[in-house]
């Protein structure tokens, strides 16, 4: 399964890595929105560079020309309701593409511990497509993983999955990387952190902006 950390590069990304994760900044909730939503149309990018593409010949006011376009039949899926804000970057490039979306909660338990829900699930027919799971937070990757096997159960299995995350833990990618296949997963983090609490200060914006599900 490759990984792909796109904050690695030195491109305009990291700006809006970085304003998302300012406190100063994250004050501002309209800046926070669409820098998720830039992310995304930047990772969606990234990703279309992967895909399946034949030559098409359109015809232009000066004669014919031929150019590259997309094959793949794709389907940007999210979890409600963190998501919309980066789902909608992934739209604004794969602006044909299939939508599917996904509802889950966290239940805890008495011993501090938690369980995540499926609430509610809407998507199409997945066989043959390729699947774009996106999240803004990948924590312990227990809640994609589950989101993955909900859909797949509902719409069947895709020829490929994408994960996407704005800000993604090492213990999360290790989950994913080990519950997901891995001959059809690709893993794609705007950026990582290697402790579990700088997520959760992470996911504590996403709060405040009212996007935590």
């Amino acid at each position: 399964m490759t990984l792909h950390i796109l904050s690695k590069q030195d491109t305009v990304l990291n700006k809006f890595i970085a304003q998302i994760r300012d406190k100063s900044v994250q004050k501002d909730s309209m800046r926070f929105r669409r820098n998720l939503e830039r992310i995304g149309e930047i990772t969606a990018y990234e990703i279309s560079k992967e895909l399946a593409y034949s030559p098409r010949v359109v015809e232009t006011p000066l004669g014919e020309a031929e150019v590259g376009l997309i094959d793949d039949q794709v389907v940007v899926a999210t979890i409600l309701r963190a998501g919309l804000p980066y789902h909608q970057g992934f739209l604004n490039y794969f602006d044909d593409a299939e939508n599917a979306f996904v509802s889950a909660y966290r239940k805890s338990t008495k011993d501090g511990k938690f369980t995540v829900k499926v609430e509610y699930i809407s998507c199409g027919d997945l066989e043959g497509k390729v699947l774009l799971l996106v999240d803004p937070m990948l924590a312990t990757g227990s809640s994609l993983v589950l989101a993955y096997k909900a859909l797949c159960e509902k719409g069947g299995t895709p020829k490929y999955t994408h994960v996407a995350a704005v800000i993604a833990s090492e213990q999360g990618i290790d989950y994913v990387q080990k519950n997901m296949p891995r001959k059809t997963t690709t893993v794609w983090a705007a950026a990582v952190v290697r402790r579990m609490m700088a997520l959760t200060r992470a996911m504590s914006s996403l709060g405040s902006k009212g996007l935590v599900r």
